[in-house]
This record gives structure tokens, C-alpha cells and sequence, in this order.
């Protein structure tokens, strides 16, 4: 059995006098928490540090920076790539306790927030002023501001809004040895020098714990309208794309696209979800559009539709009828009870490539997969509209992860794709990460980690190895 040294005991005791006892868990309380959503795991670590103010997070690193302890950010622990993964030597710091949302102005259309608030809170308060809040994903309740900005999260909405990158018009960070940094502009236009918000936004907590920020907000729409589509070809689907963009200018939200597998699992046997449409074609495209007029904006989405049925460039249609329906489409894409009820292993996968490349290449990695583990099975979908698909794969009995990453992956350098369209690299995908990257970025990575964190006891090991 392990014994704690004496300058970590002293350590401990430091911290705890700056987060108070109800801040740091430790021992038999500690080992009822998860490592997340996902992982199905305990957490592993010394001691779960919860600050409640920006100064509790910087004087928590003061004391770490001096003992060179390991200190690994986390949020809502809803990371799919090991960012947040921790052992039981390391601190992990969670921002659960800085939820406040600090300032609302509806005018300027911002927003000031500390790093542990829930994105579903940022977008209920919004819509309190009929405002909307861009970002938006699936672990919407229960992912964090803090770990959306470290991660540069995407969702659904990228090809209207961008990524989080662009919601976010100002930081507060702590850097590694507990100085702050602070930049919490409200304004939109800024050119003055160096962009260093931007360092530390998909950084991925290896530069600086984010504790503050200042979002950018937009008018909500009056309405969205959601259609689902059975769509014959590949090539219709990029047509589509193109054809509901410029037709309904602005308006198109979100343009996801399920591969048959995929919608065929979700409203299968192992669902609860009814199929919409019985129609079966390759693909099937899940299409948001926010409208102004009401009356008008329906009637004309049902006239474009219309107008593709007729031209054969789809073959069945659905447009959702309430809120109830538009929810149950959107659990078509999002739902991932089905898979884990029919399978007991799966691998995720986020990668983007060119549209163009897209259809072959999944089926491409479908042969190469079936062909060398014949009990493995693939379902493919993505946020189509800004190039981002997803891999949802049953590996068979053979359990070789390092295969299969290696059949997902290596294909995408000759493509110009990337190994991580939304989701980070972390742990999961720092051995690819020289598929994305050349050697010349990724050592200009290091040595800025190198200057930001001389020590390496930010979330270390995860990106890259120093």
C-alpha cells in the first residue's frame, strides 16, 4: 500500500485551507465519483480540488507550481478523447463549484459566465431575452463553459456559427505557476496585437485553467423548422446542402447526415424511436432551418421540399409537426442508448475530410474493417454541413483498437481530413496527430507549452509528449 509523503500531506492541507473543507474531496468520499459520463469508471486521483473563485484556482496553482504537483482540469467530464483522464497521483482541479452566471446584457448581447456553468443554463438564460446562445451538442446539460472553450467544441450548429472559438469574445485564465491573466473584453472587433484568448481556446487545459469568459450571444429565431430526408446518392446529398444554403439564406442551422446503419440502429429493436420514414435509402439528412415568419417560413420550406421530391432528389420526407417531433427526429442522431444495449464495446470516432471524399472513404474503411474482423459493424453520420463525420465502430471479438484507429486515421493524410474535427486529442488521439500535423507545428506546440508551463504539470502527456 502506498504511503503519501509528507510534503504532499502538507500539500493537501494547504489546499484544503484555500477551498475550505467542503472543497477538496478525498478517500472514501472521493471514491464515489465518476471519471465521467462516458467512461464508466471511478475517478483516480490524490484529491478532487473545487474552487469556488477565480483567486481560490490561482492560489491552488501557486501551491502546486511550487511542490511540482500535477494539476488536471475538468469540467463536466463529457470529453470523448481522455482529456480529462487523470491517475491517482494527480490533482484533479474541477470548476463544478464557479457556476454562476455573472452578467446578462440583452443589448450588447453578451453574457458573462464563470467556467462550471451548464451549456443548458447559458441557453435558458438566453432565451430569457429572446436570445440564443450558438453553441449547442449533444451533452448540452451537462458539459461545461469551461471545458466547451478548452476543447473548441463544434455541435450542430458550426456551419451558421462556427465553432466555440467564435462565441467567445473575452477569457479569464490562470496560467500554470497561478498568475491570471485577464482579457474579458465584451466587444466583437479587437485587433490589437496578439490574439492570446485564442491560445488557450481548443488548448485542451495543457496551457491554462479557463475560469471566466464573456459569450457572445444572437437574436433566437422566431421558429425552426426541422425536416427529415431520404436521400438516394451521395452526390444528391451534397447537392442538397448546397440547394437548401442558397435558397434559404442565413437560415440553414444544421444539415446532418445519417448513413442507413446508422438510422436503421436508432429506430431498430434496440430503440424506442419509430422510424419517421420507411423509406430505405443510403443516407438520410436531418435539416434545421430557423424561420421569421411563421406561416410564411413553413410554407416555404414545404415548397423547396416539395420541389426535391419532385425532382427525384429525394425520395420520402418528414417535416416535424411540434416541438415533440422535432425532438424525436433530433434523437435519431443523438441517441446512443440503441448501441449500447446491442453491443458491449464500442469506439467513437470524430474526424473531417472533403465532402467529395467522404462517401468513399467511409465505405472504404467499412471493407477494410469487415474484411479483417467479419463480426465488426460501422455506423457512420456527422455534422455533414461543415465537413465533420463521426464513427460509431463494433470492433468483433478481436478488441484490436490500435487496428482500427489505424484503418480510421491513416487515410485521411492523402485527404487533407483531420483526426479530430470537435473533440480534442487528448489522450485517445495523440499518436495520429502527426496525420493532421507536420512535425514543424507540433514542436511549435511544445515549445509553447514548454514557455507556458516550464514544469509540465498542466494536464501533461495529453496532445503530444514534450
Amino acid at each position: 500500500m502506498l504511503r503519501m509523503s509528507a510534503d504532499r500531506s502538507e500539500l493537501l492541507q494547504a489546499l484544503a485551507a484555500v477551498v475550505g473543507t467542503a472543497g477538496i474531496l478525498r478517500g472514501d468520499v472521493l471514491a464515489g465519483r465518476s471519471a465521467g459520463i462516458w467512461s464508466g469508471e471511478a475517478l483516480r486521483a490524490l484529491a478532487l480540488v473545487r474552487p469556488r473563485t477565480t483567486d481560490e484556482v490561482a492560489r491552488v496553482m501557486q501551491l502546486c507550481h511550487a511542490a511540482g504537483q500535477v494539476v488536471v482540469p475538468a469540467g463536466g467530464m463529457t470529453g470523448l478523447a481522455g482529456g480529462h483522464s487523470s491517475t491517482a497521483a494527480d490533482i484533479v482541479l474541477s470548476t463544478e463549484r464557479m457556476n454562476r452566471i455573472e452578467a446578462m446584457d440583452a443589448r450588447a448581447r453578451t453574457m458573462v459566465v464563470e467556467a462550471g456553468v451548464i451549456l443548458q443554463s447559458v441557453h435558458e438564460r438566453a432565451a430569457q431575452d429572446g436570445l440564443m446562445f450558438a453553441l449547442d451538442l449533444g451533452a448540452r446539460a451537462s458539459c461545461t463553459i469551461g471545458g466547451n472553450i478548452a476543447t473548441n467544441a463544434g455541435g450542430v450548429r458550426v456551419l451558421r456559427f462556427g465553432m466555440m472559438r467564435e462565441q467567445v469574445l473575452g477569457l479569464e485564465v490562470v496560467l500554470a505557476d497561478g498568475s491570471v491573466l485577464s482579457s474579458m473584453f465584451d466587444m466583437l472587433k479587437n485587433n490589437t496585437g496578439y490574439d492570446l484568448r485564442q491560445m488557450f481556446i481548443g488548448s485542451e487545459g495543457t496551457l491554462g485553467i479557463v475560469t471566466r469568459a464573456v459569450l457572445r450571444l444572437h437574436e433566437a429565431p422566431l421558429a425552426t423548422e426541422t425536416a427529415l430526408l431520404a436521400v438516394p446518392t451521395w452526390d444528391q446529398v451534397m447537392e442538397l446542402l448546397r440547394y437548401f444554403d442558397a435558397a434559404l439564406p442565413g437560415a440553414l442551422a444544421a444539415f446532418e447526415v445519417l448513413w442507413r446503419d446508422h438510422y436503421e440502429l436508432n429506430t431498430g429493436s434496440c430503440s424506442e424511436i419509430d422510424a419517421p420514414l420507411e423509406t430505405e435509402t443510403p443516407f438520410y439528412i436531418l435539416m434545421d432551418v430557423f424561420i421569421s415568419d411563421i406561416d410564411q417560413g413553413r410554407a416555404q420550406l414545404e415548397a423547396l421540399l416539395t420541389t426535391c421530391l419532385e425532382q427525384g432528389e429525394i425520395v420520402d420526407g418528414a417535416l416535424a409537426s411540434s416541438e415533440t417531433e422535432r425532438a424525436r427526429f433530433w434523437q435519431i442522431r443523438e441517441n446512443f442508448e440503441p448501441e449500447q444495449k446491442k453491443f458491449d464495446k464500442i469506439y467513437g470516432y470524430d474526424i473531417s475530410l472533403p465532402l467529395e471524399a467522404m462517401a468513399d472513404y467511409v465505405e472504404s474503411v467499412r471493407q477494410q474493417l469487415t474484411q479483417r474482423f467479419v463480426d465488426a459493424e460501422l455506423f457512420a453520420y456527422g455534422h455533414i454541413g461543415d465537413g465533420n463525420l463521426h464513427f460509431s465502430i463494433y470492433p468483433g471479438q478481436a478488441r484490436d483498437r490500435a487496428a482500427v484507429d489505424e484503418m480510421v486515421y491513416f487515410p485521411l493524410q492523402a485527404l487533407h481530413g483531420s483526426v479530430s474535427a470537435e473533440h480534442g486529442i487528448g489522450l485517445e488521439k495523440k499518436a495520429y496527430l502527426k496525420y493532421t500535423r507536420s512535425e514543424s507545428e507540433i514542436e511549435l506546440m511544445r515549445k509553447t507549452k514548454r514557455m507556458m508551463d516550464p514544469t509540465n504539470i498542466l494536464n501533461p502527456g495529453k496532445l503530444f509528449d514534450l
